[in-house]
């Protein structure tokens, strides 16, 4: 009766131990590192032994499993510490590739197509193939200025460029517009998105990863992006 009372109590204290209950271990760091839970569980393991009933010794089914649990905490353990080196080093990647793009020229998803010199250069992106792609430019007053039938597009960005000119083939003033892109495949919609053009100037790096400063207004996402040019 001695012996299983001893096991009893040993075993309360370490199971306490490692789950921070005891008065010592609340002193310590409430990180535990591999090698301190492989300590701790194999201390646990030999006390259980030492004490145990040797009328009814430890099944080795009952230690297989025990020596399984501990094997996979350290695997984890392991993993996580990879996946945290791996982010670090993407982090590092994207912060560099961020840099390497100020003074490009980029397309990023939004509707504002700038005219200048009778030239302006815009993109679309298309989720799937379509046979029909039309791109509808307005003034700032949303009046429809002139329609561009960009034909077939394959699955991606594309780039367009705008001559400047109206449905009469009249020049238009410089300045800001706007384009809305319509495609279709086999009659059915395909779904689209306008694309603009504009110059990195600056990164920003927040919470939620970079952004760039294109001259739109508004910070966009590094992710955003669709093309450099």
């Amino acid at each position: 009766m001695s012996t299983s009372a001893t096991s009893s109590t040993s075993s309360a204290s370490i199971y306490a131990a490692l789950n921070g209950t005891s008065s010592s271990s609340s002193k310590s760091s409430s990180t535990t590192s591999s090698d301190d839970i492989q300590s701790q569980f194999m201390t646990m393991l030999v006390t259980q032994l030492q004490n145990q009933d040797p009328l009814s010794p430890m099944d080795s089914s009952a230690m297989t499993s025990q020596l399984a649990q501990i094997s996979t905490v350290s695997g984890l353990e392991k993993v996580n510490s990879t996946l945290e080196t791996l982010l670090t080093s993407y982090d590092s990647t994207q912060s560099m590739q961020a840099a390497a793009l100020l003074g490009s020229n980029v397309l990023v998803p939004g509707s504002g197509l700038t005219l200048s010199e009778s030239q302006a250069v815009g993109g679309f992106e298309v989720a799937s193939a379509a046979d029909s792609v039309v791109l509808t430019i307005k003034d700032s007053n949303g009046n429809v200025v002139n329609t561009v039938d960009f034909g077939a597009a394959k699955a991606g960005s594309h780039l367009f460029a705008w001559d400047g000119t109206d449905a009469s083939g009249a020049k238009v003033a410089d300045g800001t517009y706007t384009v809305t892109v319509t495609a279709t495949q086999g009659g059915s919609s395909v779904t689209s998105t306008a694309l603009q053009l504009g110059q990195v100037s600056a990164v920003v790096r927040t919470s939620d990863g970079y952004q760039l400063d294109v001259g739109t207004g508004t910070l966009v996402d590094y992710d955003d992006v669709r093309q450099v040019l």
